[in-house]
Order: structure tokens, then sequence, then C-alpha cells
């Protein structure tokens, strides 16, 4: 029996792919004033929740995780007609969103004790968490047992890098990624910092003088990985992200497939993704970059 996928909000997948692959998304909240809180992509698109960022100024939105009842609501389905489900989360250290969700799946398995509930935690988020989900579906759909789904994404889930620039030094600081002087000075200099994810946490991969050296510097950063780490993209998922500006990234996934047709990425072999709320709340709209994540198969 296929087991379901489930993830929360934070793998940011494309709705056209989660229609067509079959799998379900429990949203995170978002706030902009402490109070009223929508759900991400549900009650507020991504873009809305960009462009309100970029209107009010001065203004920094927070995120809200799941609910325990959020995640038993996808689970209870499943549970009933005993199909098993591989939940993966955002990265535990980020969000207790994985802890509602086991949670979740130990009153739901109290209530239907022949449930198959696996709770998993990425270690990852925005692309590459939906890269890792991806992964899973081809494994669903490859027939692999729920298990050995299981067993192949944590053999891979610590291989993912992401490469990226924000526009906005004030998020950051907001966040405590930055000091205030070094946010101040930053902004007067047109500074902007160079951001890595890898082995679930935040790098710093340096800095640039304005917008668009500092996006040949993200993609600079991830060729010169690549190399130093021997990697062959052929084994790899590819992706690249944006916040709020398309056009921008238009012109950023140009430069992205001409600097790495060497390495053999085309456009049909990058996965594009926006970069929802919960990354979005730290960076401000204008997040860019590119990511990588081992395959399974």
């Amino acid at each position: 029996m296929k087991f379901h996928i489930v993830s929360d909000s934070s793998c940011d997948l494309p709705d056209s792919y989660i229609v067509q692959s079959g799998i379900s998304i429990v949203p995170f909240y978002i706030s902009f004033d402490g109070e009223n809180y929508l759900r991400e992509r549900t009650d507020i698109p991504v873009r809305e929740f960009y462009q309100q960022m970029a209107e009010k100024k001065g203004i920094f939105p927070k995120t809200s995780m799941p609910s325990i009842s959020d995640y038993a609501e996808r689970f209870l389905p499943y549970a009933k007609e005993k199909i098993p489900v591989l939940c993966i989360c955002l990265n535990a250290s980020f969000s207790g969103s994985m802890q509602s969700a086991r949670t979740a799946a130990q009153e739901i398995c109290e209530m239907y004790p022949e449930a198959e509930i696996t709770v998993m935690d990425s270690r990852e988020a925005t692309g590459l968490q939906g890269l890792l989900v991806k992964e899973a579906v081809e494994l669903r759909d490859a027939g692999r047992t729920l298990k050995e789904a299981e067993e192949a994404l944590l053999s891979i889930r610590d291989s993912g890098r992401i490469f990226f620039t924000a526009n906005d030094l004030e998020y950051l600081r907001n966040g405590g990624r930055i000091g205030k002087a070094a946010a101040i000075a930053g902004s007067m200099l047109k500074v902007k910092p160079l951001i890595g994810y890898e082995h679930g946490e935040l790098v710093a991969d340096g800095i640039s003088r304005g917008r668009k050296k500092s996006l040949v510097k993200a993609i600079e950063n991830a060729k010169d990985y690549i190399r130093k780490h021997g990697i062959d993209l052929k084994e790899y998922r590819f992706a690249a992200g944006c916040g709020l500006d398309l056009e921008e990234f238009e012109e950023f996934c140009g430069m992205v497939l001409r600097e790495f047709a060497e390495f053999g990425i085309t456009k049909e072999k990058m996965d594009c993704f926006q970069i929802g709320a919960t990354i979005g709340v730290h960076t401000g709209p204008g997040p860019i970059g590119v990511g990588i994540l081992k395959r399974c198969i």
C-alpha cells in the first residue's frame, strides 16, 4: 500500500505540484500585528504576504507553527483507512512544528492502534525541504514502503546546501541575526549579506556591495562549493528561489542557467520556488538564491 505524504507549508512547493503529487500541506500562521493570525497560502497568499511587508515598512511580521489539531485533522482520514503516513516537517531547531506533528500522531495512534504515522525532522527549510518532499514522492511512486522511504530520506537530508542573499538588513537585525550597529552601517554602505544553510544551520557566506553584485556572489559561492566538494550535480536536485520580485528572479534564473551550464543544469533540471513566510519573516521581501540536495534514487 502506498503511503501518504504530509508536510508543513515551509516546504514552499508550488500549488500545482501539491495537487499533482497528491500530498497534504499543513499551513503555518502569519501575523502582522501579533494578534490576528492567518494561515499561510490558505488565508494569505505568499505574494500578498511579501507585498504587505514591502508596503508596511518598519512592521516585522511573525509566524506561528501549526497546531496539534491542524496535524491531527490531516492524519485522521488516513488513519481510519489504515493508510501509512509520512510527515516531513521544518527543521526542528527552527520551529515546534515537528513536535505538534508528533503529538498529533501519538493521539491519532491511540485512537487507531493500527495507524502508522512517521514524523520526520527534515533538517531543512524552504526549497530544500521541498526537494526532500519531492524525493519522498518519487520513493512512494517507486513502490517503496514507508520504512524504506524513511531510511532513504534520512541518508540524504544533511546533504542540502543553500546559497542566498537578502536585500534588507533590518529584518535580519530584528531577528537577532546581526546587531543594530551592523545593520545601520550595512544600510549606509549598501552592503548585502550572503547567507548559507547547511547541516540544519544558517551560516555566513560573506558580504557584497550592492544587490546585483550580491546575486553574482551567491552564484559564485555555489559554484565554488560544488567544485571544492567534488559534487556531481547529476546526483543532486538543483533549485532556485525568490521572494517578491519575480522580474528580478527571471533575470537571476537566466544568470544561473548560464553559469551552471558547465555542470549540466538546464531549465528542465532546475526546480523553482517562491520562498515562503517561515524564511521571509527573517529576510524581508527580497531573498533570492540557489540550493542543492542529493537524490535518493
